[in-house]
């Protein structure tokens, strides 16, 4: 994804096409396993813990408490008299809060499994706090005492820092002090930042330590007790520094607990257990996902943790997987990257105007300018994205008016991709990294060995890559629809023509004997011709030539590929193909979601249903039915279950998008609300989903209940309910 890595990257520090087998530097400091993470978020606050709950006080770990850009609290342990509870159950299906059940070991005097501690954590957006309820149950009949212990460390480190990449100034980090009964931590960032982490407790504790707090807890026969710990983040200009929250956060003032987290506005249903869990899974950690930035303005943030930001392309694409189940997102998304959109020249961020950025950023090393994230335009494909998102957003709303309103952004974007995105005039977008903390590879596959040749050598720049151009194609037969629709008959022609003339030279450059397109055109133009995933987006966007579609598909599907639970990157034919590498042969949710669309489109329907089947059966053995960021590439008959990828964002938002995605694919549901219309095109299901409820379905004006039942091969469509305008077609 936008995520820069061997197994994790971001601007690193290499020039472009350089040979360095350490192209692009690991999460150097992340030495464990966030796989296993217990993760909440609410806003733009999330906590990552062990799966006991707690953050180890040892350096060389991912987990803690953010807040734009900044891990707050990197350690904080819970022993009781002097050990670590053992785990019974542990729970964050609800994305904004985790309940965990714990219980005591032998302690010698107290028998092991005497105490229950049930251990609620909620993340408050309103109040940028993590509040933990104890409930301490004595299990025995017997009277019994113990000891429990709190114990903290706050580093206020930058998330670039955590993952090894780069080293910027520092601010200074004060000695944790008791004021008002709390404990403080506090960094003056040499950002001129004020960060403070705030830790109450109540009741008060016996015992407050440097970094930390203890109570003596004796409980009669059955009886039970409560304590509280409520660490509250606050971040501010010091000459501007805020009053200290309140000791005590009233966990019943927090929205989420009071309503839970508002729904999507499109329900499924279906009699699938697992594609229920699934969905359920995919839906509230598209929720979580969501972030704000400037007012209040939504977005999907890529992924946690390293990905909490606005990145062009995943959160474009994940607006566009979810178009049927929130449109209001997908429009808050446009806007935000409009406003950023590029305007200027600047070799060090690499914006040039009309450039859709790659990455924002808003913490301590951005501030300071010791990053380019401020932000960071090296990407080649958001550009025409976004202008396919502003295209099919207005298609499923019925409406030009994010056209009307942003039509400079519009041109601006069109002349990015003709002036400089097409820089040598081939028509061709192409990308070629000259900063030293910048991305060699600025297509999806953006790690620094993502895009390689046959022989195992990297492509060289200036690098065009296939799925980019399709991107393309697809953005101006877009654009010329609205253009029409708002009665340019000549520009939207114009676009026609480019696209068509784009497609032609496209389906002579790129393709490759063998039967596939090559995975990029680079210096002179010479095809990187190694069978890759991107050739699938090239069915997506519909550059593809039809006749040529049914090979492409067969060689997605063949063993080198396909896996069983989805399709690889890179083929396993490749000198390259590593099951394990970022880039080159691993599998990605949101890839494979695309490609089984891709399928569809052309007519491949049961294909694509392989496809989708592979992503869900593989949810399965991931915690809470999870689709992560990325998995291993090795054959299912290897292990028998998918092999994780250590440090793979979890939750992933256009992962958490894919099943979504395909299930409206799958389904094949158009909606067009300029004529009012849904079409709902060859429908299908997978083996043993036999009946799939949609409500509250938007097309234009119109609400739409539809009811999807399979007898056999055949699923057939019905309407249930329909409110405002609309007409349902089924179209076979």
């Amino acid at each position: 994804m936008t995520k820069h890595g061997h197994t994790l990257a971001a601007p690193s520090d290499f020039i472009a096409g350089q040979e360095n087998p350490n192209l692009v530097p690991e999460v150097h400091s992340i030495k464990g396993n966030v796989a296993e993470a217990l993760v909440i978020k609410n806003g733009n606050l999330f906590f990552l813990s062990e799966p006991d709950g707690t953050v180890p006080l040892a350096p060389g770990h991912g987990f803690g408490l953010y807040y734009h850009d900044c891990r707050f609290l990197n350690g904080y342990e819970l022993k009781i008299s002097g050990r670590k509870p053992e785990v019974l159950v542990r729970n964050a299906d609800r994305g904004f809060m985790a309940t965990l059940g714990l219980s005591n070991p032998d302690l010698g005097g107290l028998p092991k499994h005497s105490v229950e501690i049930r251990w609620e954590r909620v993340a408050s957006a309103e109040d940028l706090t993590l509040v933990d309820t104890l409930l301490l149950q004595n299990l025995t009949s017997d009277r019994i005492s113990f000891s429990l212990e709190f114990q903290f460390q706050a580093a206020f480190e930058d998330i670039f820092v955590i993952r090894g990449l780069f080293q910027g100034r520092h601010g200074t980090r004060h000695s944790p002090v008791w004021e008002n009964s709390a404990l403080f931590f506090r960094y003056a960032g040499a950002d001129e930042i004020e960060r403070e982490i705030a830790i109450h407790f109540s009741p008060l504790p016996e015992g407050m330590l440097p970094k930390g707090a203890n109570y003596r807890v004796e409980l009669a026969p059955r009886e039970s007790q409560q304590l509280r710990v409520s660490l509250a983040v606050s971040a501010c200009e010091q000459q501007k520094r805020a009053a200290h929250r309140p000791a005590e956060i009233k966990l019943k003032e927090s929205r989420e607990l009071r309503q839970g987290w508002p729904e999507q506005n499109t329900q499924i249903q279906t009699n699938s257990l697992l594609l229920s869990r699934v969905m359920d899974r995919s839906l509230n950690d598209l929720r979580m996902l969501r972030c704000t930035l400037d007012e209040g303005a939504s977005y999907f943030a890529a992924g946690v943790p390293w990905f909490v930001a606005l990145f062009g392309r995943d959160s474009i694409i994940t607006a566009l997987q979810t178009l049927a189940y929130d449109l209001g997102i997908a429009e808050h998304t446009i806007r935000l990257l409009a406003k950023y959109q590029g305007k200027e020249l600047n070799a060090w961020r690499e914006e040039e105007p009309g450039k859709i950025l790659h990455e924002l950023r808003v913490g301590e090393m951005a501030h300071l300018g010791e990053i380019p994230h401020t932000p960071y335009y090296g990407t080649v494909d958001a550009t025409p994205l976004w202008l396919v998102l502003v295209g099919r957003h207005a298609t499923w709303s019925g409406e030009t008016r994010l056209f009307k309103e942003l039509r400079p952004q519009i041109e601006a974007a069109l002349n990015w991709i003709e002036q400089y995105g097409n820089v040598d005039g081939d028509g061709y977008i192409k990308y070629a990294c000259t900063i030293e903390k910048g991305l060699a590879n600025q297509g999806w596959k953006d790690s620094g060995d993502g895009i390689v040749n046959a022989d195992g050598s990297l492509a060289e720049p200036p690098i065009a890559p296939v799925e980019v151009q399709g991107y393309v194609y697809q953005a101006k037969i877009e654009m010329a629809a609205l253009f029409r629709r708002v009665g340019e008959e000549e520009r939207a022609s114009a676009l026609e023509e480019q696209g068509e003339r784009l497609r032609e030279h496209f389906n002579r450059d790129f393709w490759v004997d063998a039967g596939y397109y090559a995975l990029a055109l680079q210096q002179h133009n010479r095809k990187a011709a190694v069978l890759s995933s991107n050739a699938g987006h090239a069915l997506w966007s519909g550059i593809a030539q039809p006749e040529r579609a049914g090979k492409i598909v067969e060689w997605l599907l063949s063993d080198e590929m396909f896996t069983g639970w989805g399709v690889r990157t890179l083929t396993s034919g490749a000198l390259r193909y590593n099951p394990l590498g970022y880039h080159l042969g691993t599998v990605w949710p949101h890839d494979n979601s695309l490609i089984a669309a891709g399928f569809k489109r052309y007519g491949f329907d049961h294909e694509a249903l392989k496809i989708m089947s592979g992503l869900i059966e593989a949810a399965v053995h991931f915690q809470s039915y999870r689709l992560p960021e990325l998995f291993g590439g090795f054959a299912q008959q290897d292990y028998g279950i998918p092999v994780s990828y250590p440090v793979a964002c979890q939750p992933q938002a256009w992962s958490a998008g894919a099943v979504p995605y395909l299930l409206t694919a799958a389904l094949g549901l158009e909606g067009d609300g300029f004529e009012s219309k849904l079409r709902i095109v060859r429908p299908m299901l997978p083996e043993n989903v036999n009946q799939v409820e949609v409500r509250g379905l938007r097309v234009g004006q119109g609400l739409v209940d539809l009811l999807f039942t399979r007898s056999g091969d055949h699923v057939a469509a019905k309407v249930q309910q329909l409110e405002g305008k609309m007409e349902v077609i089924l179209q076979s």
